[in-house]
């Protein structure tokens, strides 16, 4: 799904299990869902994660973009818990094991370790136990989201490299809303549409 697109840029909808950026794996990428077009990745979701990405149809565009985007990221997810009670930055020190593919959360800075961070708030608690969460990035790291809130004991639903039970649908992370600076100056606000979201995270938008 097209949400938006100009002789820069395009922003699109990123379906679930479908790569970010194509590999030598062969499997289905988001380059070839948007052929014909030659589109520059500047920015990565996981494979199973869906939700709002931006490609630049320009190398220039795509240096500018990768330059200024993450601080635009907003994420909404359904997790096996709350990590706070009220607005809260998460800050953590990882290690990203290329071979496993998974991220770790450190004590020490060393060789390969960077720092993450990330406003979490909580929007709505469930009867069952799971909390509907709102998570803007303020730096941009492998996993960030899925091992930060799984190192507190709260992982993503459907998350079971992080520590949760599997769960019907898959990892339960959507990339909900996306500030693209656009390289003209103006800035561009981009939503996932709400009939994507599972039904415990429809209507929250207001609540932001």
């Amino acid at each position: 799904m097209i949400l938006y697109e100009d002789a820069q840029l395009v922003v699109c909808c990123k379906p679930r299990g479908v790569l970010s950026a194509a590999d030598s794996s062969g499997q289905e990428s988001m380059a070839s869902l948007l052929a014909p077009r030659t589109v520059f990745p500047v920015h990565r979701l996981d494979r199973d994660v869906p939700g709002v990405m931006v490609f630049a149809k320009t190398r220039e565009a795509a240096a500018f973009l990768s330059a200024h985007l993450t601080a635009g990221k907003e994420y909404l997810a359904l997790a096996e818990g709350a990590p706070c009670k009220e607005p809260e930055e998460l800050y953590d020190l990882l290690f990203h094991d290329c071979a496993r593919n998974k991220t770790y959360v450190v004590r020490r800075t060393r060789a390969g370790v960077r720092e993450a961070r990330l406003i979490c708030t909580p929007l709505r608690l469930l009867p069952d136990g799971r909390a509907a969460l709102h998570l803007q990035l303020l730096t941009g790291r492998t996993h960030q989201i899925r091992v930060q809130l799984g190192s507190r004991g709260c992982p993503v639903c459907g998350d079971r490299k992080y520590g949760a039970q599997a769960a019907p649908g898959g990892i339960q992370l959507y990339a909900w809303r996306l500030r693209v600076p656009h390289p003209d100056g103006r800035s561009l606000t981009f939503c996932l549409p709400e009939e994507l979201l599972p039904p415990e995270l429809q209507g929250l938008a207001e609540d932001l």
